[in-house]
């Protein structure tokens, strides 16, 4: 009787779904986590921590030094305020993105970047 050449394949394909499976469920826990440690720096007003401009990161760049947007690195704090508050026509920059001390918070953190 010869071995059957099929059976290390079924043994890998059943160790890679478990291997996915445990991975998922470590996901799982480390998402609640995340989003813990999200919440709680916006809610605390972290005045203009990194959290605060993760809306920034998708069109600046991760940097802020710009990237389908242009850089932000430089800019003068009431001009952010202004752009945040106001937005800026035909751009995705929309009024009323964000408003007052929040947008006030992510001025100056943007501000004071070099």
């Amino acid at each position: 009787m010869k071995n059957n050449p099929i059976v290390p394949y079924i043994l890998i394909m059943a160790f890679g779904i478990a291997l996915i499976f445990f991975m998922s469920l470590d996901g799982v826990g480390k998402q609640a986590e995340l989003a813990e440690g999200e919440h709680g720096t916006t809610e605390e007003g972290a005045g203009g921590d990194e959290a605060l401009v993760q809306a920034c990161i998708g069109c600046h760049g991760g940097d802020l030094k710009g990237g389908t947007g242009p850089s932000l690195v430089g800019l003068d704090a009431d001009h952010i305020v202004d752009v945040l508050e106001n937005g800026i026509e035909g751009t995705p920059m929309t009024p009323g993105l964000k408003t007052g001390d929040e947008a006030r918070a992510i001025a100056e953190y943007i501000s004071s970047l070099e």
